[in-house]
């Protein structure tokens, strides 16, 4: 199954959940990122698995990420209660940057967290749409033996 827009904005829309298989034949089928292609900010939304962060994170009104450089990465943009945007650094454990690493045989871009062993590594559905794998330590990203899957479309609001 090629992979388009509209079965992208199904998965990522589907409430009912999605199935951890579902989004693993999906990422295989994607084009790898270099990290310089996705310096900018990004709204963010998580694919429906029933992981814990799932709820984390929207209840920390997470809005996305914010690539400022190579050396400066916002992981974790939240909105306050008077509608401004924030890093939430406590929530990240600080910030982060952005790397080309290897994963699944693949070098892509790569958010590496600055405070924990965390990697979140992207791939491109198209110039404005990334999905995203959190990676790293079993006890800190793994519910279940199971990653947490989420997407990011570029803000144009930048």
């Amino acid at each position: 199954m090629a992979v388009t827009v509209e079965s992208w904005r199904e998965l990522a829309a589907r409430e009912s959940g999605v199935a951890t298989a579902d989004l693993d034949a999906l990422w295989a089928q994607l084009p790898t990122v270099r990290a310089e292609e996705i310096l900018g900010r990004w709204r963010g939304a998580a694919f429906a698995t029933g992981h814990p962060l799932c709820r984390v994170l929207p209840a920390s009104r997470w809005y996305g990420k914010n690539f400022h450089a190579l050396t400066r990465a916002e992981p974790l943009i939240c909105r306050a209660e008077d509608g401004s945007l924030f890093s939430n650094v406590e929530l990240g454990g600080g910030e982060a940057s952005l790397w080309n690493i290897e994963f699944r045989g693949e070098v892509t871009a790569t958010m590496v967290y600055d405070g924990r062993p965390v990697f979140d590594h992207f791939k491109r559905l198209d110039e404005s749409t990334l999905m995203g794998i959190m990676n790293g330590r079993p006890d800190l990203v793994l519910a279940e033996g199971e990653y947490f899957y989420f997407l990011l479309e570029r803000d144009g609001e930048c």
